[in-house]
């Protein structure tokens, strides 16, 4: 039962940090002029990232983990929904961070802003995706 108690706790964490990039960081940072903007989203994308795909990967394990402990189809399904963060993330999110990470911010303007906006609107499936994996979990444990 721990292992599966400690998915859902991972797998909400990895939720809410997602919800408030998505809700809190990223509007509050769309105020800012187009450098500083690109400027605030390095710092904040290159410290995000380790801490949001370990717990990914982490919520994964233990999920995968309560399903060999519990059984159930609601472990998986949890598991499988954070894990599929890593290859959202090469495939769909690569592409636009390595934009914008090559971009100087003396060198940002409209389309740096445009990029970052992209960003966000992708990464809000990373939240939908562990907001999934949470109720699957919970769903799974009140079961």
């Amino acid at each position: 039962m721990i292992f599966g108690q400690l998915a859902l706790i991972v797998a909400a964490a990895f939720t809410g940090t997602a919800f408030y990039i998505n809700f809190a960081e990223q509007p509050a940072r769309l105020l800012l002029d187009d450098r500083a903007l690109l400027a605030e989203w390095k710092r904040a994308y290159t410290r995000g990232f380790v801490m949001q795909a370990s717990l990914a990967l982490i919520g994964a394990v233990l999920g995968a983990l309560a399903f060999w402990q519990l059984g159930g189809y609601s472990w998986p399904v949890g598991a499988f929904l954070l894990f599929a963060n890593w290859p959202y993330t090469m495939i769909a999110i690569l592409p636009t961070n390595k934009a914008l990470m090559a971009t100087a911010p003396e060198n940002a303007g409209p389309k740096s802003r445009v990029l970052i906006e992209r960003w966000a609107r992708l990464h809000a499936v990373r939240t939908l995706l562990g907001l999934g994996a949470t109720v699957e979990f919970l769903f799974a444990l009140l079961s």
